[in-house]
């Protein structure tokens, strides 16, 4: 089959609104003709939620406790048995363990990188080897594509979204540096996947805020400012978008407008995300779809009232409404970054709401019937350091540093069987004993569980067909 240029498309807004009135969506007919080579055409019902846990949870603190080791290793923290006969997890994440049928953990994940920006480039693109002329310092156009990225170029759209959204925030440091590994890079600007940019950035409280805001060094913490905004779908006052005689029309009223979708868009692909603005608020079903802080009190119950939970349970609600991919950054500024107060920190602002928050997504994800049909991968840019360190410069009390030879990865749903673990890890837990995994397995797993085929090939921004598979999923 032909490919279409992705470099073809120097049209004035209007030459392109009117190409799209009749109802073609954005760049879709661009996606529909990838999605030929990918495997599942048309649309797909199979979808991943890729939970990303920025700046590393520590696995002796969480999946893969060592209560035998030393007590510079083991921490702080005592383990507790789950449903599943034999494993044990933490004491702080007591609704994990009753589900733990639901629910497998992978003990042997690993890669070599002890660095943020490098795990962040490794883990949100499926890739080990670093990209040419990779900057830890800044995203660069020669950089892998992230996963949601691929995904977005290789489906196509789904009704009125798109097929793979990152949500509720972009990553970027304390410092105002943007983390490389979550953008189009060598694909192009115009596959950058869509950010909803809910909560805004700030560099002062981290975590499930406004329930369990806090501050590194400093504790429980809250910038009164903070909100999470979802989209303002309505037109502006006085605009009857369903009156509107043609979408450029209401393109011209919605750009000298206040905040709607399109202000929440961070991407420099101005106009296809002018279009999808356009496309979303003539969807009646929407601005329910996205208003998750006014949602029932149960559902806010089940997920918690807080960034965490209001991200999973939009994250559900998109899968439902057909988006194949969901990456959720849970935490902003490398919010899971413990080296120091780790373990008041774990106990009290971060396990708590992830326990709950994800507990409830795969609840309300089995009681929808979803589950089978949803992958949903947790994982960070690495683990910590086996033995506990103390910053006393910076820190109180001790934590942990980077580390990148070993993490748990959680893996739920999507066909996987629940209650298993997969490889092991030495008895520090600072290295795989059995079974290692990679980026590259973890990649192929979700690939597999979208139905993408074996021999599936993505395009970079030469036209250049690049292998969508480097490794076989993981075996669960």
């Amino acid at each position: 089959m032909p490919h279409l240029n992705p470099l073809e498309s120097h049209h004035s807004r209007r030459s392109f609104l009117g190409r799209t009135a009749l109802g073609t969506m954005g760049f879709g007919a661009l996606n529909i003709s990838r999605a030929a080579d990918a495997g599942p055409t048309g649309s797909s019902k199979k979808s991943v939620i890729y939970i990303f846990l920025s700046g590393g949870l520590g696995q002796q603190d969480s999946f893969d406790m060592k209560p035998n080791a030393p007590a510079d290793i083991r921490g702080d923290f005592q383990p507790i048995s789950t449903a599943t006969p034999g494993l044990q997890i933490c004491e702080h994440l007591p609704l994990l363990a009753q589900r733990s049928e639901m629910w497998s953990v992978v003990r042997s994940f690993s890669h070599a990188y002890n660095e943020h920006s490098q795990g962040h480039m490794v883990m949100l693109s499926g890739r080990n080897v670093l990209p040419v002329g990779f900057d830890p310092s800044k995203p660069k156009p020669t950089d892998h594509p992230s996963i949601a990225a691929i995904v977005g170029a290789m489906l196509p759209d789904q009704g009125s979204l798109p097929p793979a959204m990152v949500l509720p925030e972009k990553l970027v440091h304390r410092t105002g540096r943007v983390l490389p590994g979550q953008f189009a890079g060598i694909m192009g600007a115009h596959r950058e996947p869509y950010f909803l940019a809910a909560s805004r950035f700030n560099a002062q409280t981290y975590g499930a805020w406004p329930e369990y805001g806090f501050h590194h060094q400093r504790g429980a913490e809250l910038v009164k400012s903070l909100k999470f905004q979802t989209p303002v779908l309505t037109p502006p006052k006085g605009v009857n978008a369903s009156r509107a005689n043609t979408r450029l029309q209401l393109l011209e009223t919605i750009e000298g407008s206040g905040q709607l979708l399109g202000d929440l868009q961070e991407t420099d692909s101005v106009s296809r995300y002018r279009e999808r603005a356009i496309t979303m608020m003539s969807d009646p079903k929407m601005r329910k779809l996205f208003d998750v802080t006014e949602a029932p009190a149960n559902e806010l119950d089940s997920y918690g009232r807080n960034t965490f939970g209001w991200s999973l349970l939009l994250a559900k609600r998109l899968v439902k409404e057909g988006v194949n991919f969901v990456q959720v950054n849970l935490g902003n500024n490398e919010t899971w970054d413990t080296h120091g107060n780790a373990f008041p920190h774990l106990k009290d602002y971060l396990l708590p709401p992830f326990d709950r928050s994800l507990s409830g997504l795969l609840d309300n994800l089995k009681e929808e019937g979803m589950l089978d049909d949803t992958l949903v991968v947790v994982a960070g840019e690495f683990g910590r350091t086996p033995k506990v360190s103390r910053l006393p410069a910076h820190y109180a009390l001790p934590g942990r540093d980077h580390w990148g030879a070993l993490q748990s990865v959680l893996v739920a749903g999507g066909g996987t069987g629940g209650g298993q673990v997969l490889g092991s890890s030495d008895i520090n837990g600072g290295h795989p004993k059995t079974d290692r995994q990679s980026a590259e397995n973890l990649a192929a797993t979700m690939y597999q569980s979208l139905g993408f085929t074996r021999g599936a090939h993505w395009y970079d921004l030469s036209e250049r067909p690049i292998p969508l598979y480097h490794a076989d999923p993981m075996p669960l």
